[in-house]
């Protein structure tokens, strides 16, 4: 039931945006901008709060219970479990936007005047803040709380059923089906949309370096070949296809975030990670709730609320697959490991790429805020080529931007053969190759019609339900987590008067 009505749904949207496509784009936009208008308060304080309720979890009495049995160890080396849920998470985000995010803020701050000293600052601020805590506070609620109440609890690996404590059996009814069926959805209108617009980034770098012109009949090429190696990999399973790609991506990650540092100007590089990183620390409560009710200004809802629903509209994706991958390790560990880490990672990525870029900005004369006006795809690419060995490092990047976009639609592909299969850990591959090919479909439709942006804006209105459904979570693995302690309380309370019984008998 939750399988075909889940493709009715998104084949609906699809057939709307590839016949209709400024009707869905409009009608998308007027609901994101009543979502983001009525309700941009509240997409601050959840986003916050999820942040502080798991970093409190990891701290409290519950950090020492395992997502598994008691002698339940991790199933994944700690180098491939952050390689496959950076690479899910937002691997191919941070290349597209390393160097474009920091140089629009610049151009155009959140306050003030741009193009000075201070919009440097604040650009780079911002830009660690929204790549950093908060979207994997987001994140890391959700793969808990399915990582918990299946490894743990041994339930199904179905969204819905988070909510057993809190509604009981109802959970296995509509109510139930409905949580699931809305994660479909977003998983799907989120991982389509990225494909699109990563296609669009995959041929701008082909376009750089070899020539080969930006157009639709090029980009459905792409995409079919895409589509074949990323089902390749999915109907590998796990241990095999994502795990050997996601091992890949990481060290191709590091090899260009290491070539670009010491190429570029590598000590304004490290001053501009130490900056940023202690401005980020101190301003992060003032950043996470800042709104501006008596100014006009459009900044925060068309950045950080744009990016907090994002975020959120992704989170049964990458929640689900962080989850599948992280059996065995304490709440303590898998919190920490999954906020903590990643979260550095993008730091430096920042600080190196849009620090670069704003460097050559700022000292050097090169007008790369002119060349993301015109074609943000373009960007990075114009940055390494302005750095010694710049060829290398455009094909290098290139290599990157396919291997991250190979995981991340494969890494969704499982997801979504999961949460369409009653929770299977491993989903069959008829699933998958129909979740897969259905994905490549709805890209390439949207683009042929220009209704790309339409479904993306729609996934991100779907944001909103969603983030109410994580708020009842909370609640809800809180009482999961309650309930264990006091079962366990009373267990080590009867071991003891047992002892003591045998003992008096002695």
């Amino acid at each position: 039931m939750v399988f075909y009505m889940s493709i009715g749904v998104v084949l609906l949207f699809v057939l709307w945006g590839g016949l209709m496509p400024e009707s869905l784009a409009s009608a998308a936009n007027s609901l994101l901008v009543f979502a983001t208008n009525k309700f941009g308060w509240f997409y601050l304080i959840a986003a916050f709060s999820f942040l502080v309720f798991v970093l409190y979890l990891a701290f409290s009495k519950y950090g020492q219970i395992k997502l598994g049995k008691d002698d339940d160890e991790p199933e994944y080396s700690n180098f491939t479990w952050f390689a496959m849920l950076f690479s899910a998470g937002m691997g191919i985000g941070l290349v597209f936007w390393g160097v474009a995010e920091p140089l629009s803020h610049y151009v155009t701050p959140p306050v003030g005047e741009g193009q000075t000293d201070e919009a440097a600052r604040l650009a780079m601020r911002y830009s660690f803040f929204h790549w950093g805590l908060q979207p994997w506070g987001i994140y890391t609620l959700l793969a808990l709380s399915l990582a918990y109440f299946k490894f743990r609890k041994g339930y199904n690996g179905l969204i819905s059923l988070t909510f057993r404590p809190l509604f009981g059996e109802k959970v296995s009814g509509p109510l139930g089906k409905s949580i699931d069926i809305l994660a479909i959805i977003a998983t799907v209108f989120g991982v389509a949309t990225s494909l699109g617009l990563g296609v669009l980034q995959i041929n701008g770098g082909l376009s750089h370096i070899a020539g080969i012109n930006s157009n639709i009949v090029n980009q459905l090429i792409i995409i079919a070949v895409v589509t074949v190696l990323y089902l390749i990999s999915a109907t590998t399973g796990l241990d095999r296809g994502i795990k050997y790609l996601s091992n890949a991506n990481l060290l191709i990650a590091v090899a260009l975030l290491l070539l670009t540092m010491f190429l570029g100007p590598t000590s304004f590089l490290f001053d501009i990670f130490t900056s940023t990183l202690g401005s980020y620390l101190q301003n992060l409560m003032s950043m996470s709730l800042r709104m501006t009710p008596f100014t006009d200004s459009k900044w925060i809802s068309g950045w950080t609320l744009f990016y907090w629903a994002w975020w959120i509209a992704w989170a049964p994706f990458v929640g689900t697959f962080i989850a599948r991958v992280s059996k065995g390790r304490t709440i303590r560990e898998f919190v920490l490991g999954v906020m903590l880490i990643p979260s550095l990672f993008s730091f430096v990525w920042f600080a190196v790429f849009g620090g670069t870029a704003l460097h050559m900005e700022i000292f050097e004369g090169i007008k790369l805020s002119q060349v993301a006006e015109k074609d943000v795809t373009l960007t990075l690419f114009e940055m390494l080529e302005n750095l010694p060995m710049g060829m290398l490092l455009s094909v290098v990047a290139t290599l990157l931007i396919i291997t991250f976009f190979v995981t991340s639609a494969d890494s969704a592909t499982f997801v979504l053969g999961m949460l369409s299969s009653n929770g299977k850990l491993n989903p069959s591959n008829k699933v998958k190759v129909t979740w897969g090919i259905l994905q490549a479909t709805i890209a390439s439709v949207l683009l042929l019609s220009g209704g790309l942006q339409g479904l993306q804006t729609a996934s991100i209105v779907a944001a909103l339900p969603f983030a109410l459904i994580m708020v009842l979570m909370c609640f809800s693995l809180m009482k999961a987590l309650q309930e264990e302690t006091k079962i366990y309380k009373k267990k080590q309370t009867s071991e003891r008067k047992l002892e003591m019984i045998l003992n008096d008998s002695k």
